[in-house]
């Protein structure tokens, strides 16, 4: 008995859905251009351009997210340059570029020598370093932007990096 009150309640659905169906592909809809209003939304933004220099990393807008403070970095030695990162970029000195061992290659992240408060934007292009105790390699150029002691190989940094 519950099967054949079942299969009926399938039946009588199945009708009224195709019924429906056929009387929805019968009809012929038409907009009015009338009927239509046309919302447009007008962003007003003040554009200056900017001159770049070449050896400047133009950052994207978002914001900075602390990663870690007392972090040591060093920078690459000069007979790295022109070979293949593991990213597969070529090396180069005078670019601000960095090796960290988690980031994902293309990640930005900003360098701050805790000491006098200077600091770089660079792209994380390596894997590495590979000395223990060590947190990121940066570049000569970004190494030597945020140091005031030229003479040193390892600076006390803050590492943030740049979310969208």
């Amino acid at each position: 008995m519950k099967k054949i009150i079942t299969l009926l309640f399938i039946l009588a659905n199945f009708g009224l859905v195709s019924g429906q169906s056929a009387i929805i592909n019968s009809k012929k809809f038409s907009i009015n251009k009338d009927t239509v209003k046309k919302t447009t939304k007008v962003v007003e933004k003040e554009f200056t351009p900017v001159t770049i220099a070449p050896d400047t990393t133009a950052v994207e807008t978002g914001k900075f997210v602390f990663f870690k403070k007392n972090a040591h970095a060093s920078y690459y030695h000069d007979k790295f340059n022109g070979k293949r990162t593991a990213s597969g970029k070529r090396f180069d000195n005078q670019k601000l570029t960095a090796a960290h061992r988690k980031f994902p290659f293309g990640t930005k992240l900003k360098i701050t020598n805790e000491a006098n408060g200077k600091s770089v934007i660079v792209e994380v292009i390596d894997r590495g370093p590979f000395a223990r105790g060590r947190e990121i390699d940066l570049s000569k150029k970004a190494f030597m932007d945020i140091t005031s002691s030229k003479s040193s190989g390892a600076v006390i940094v803050k590492i943030e990096e740049l979310r969208k």
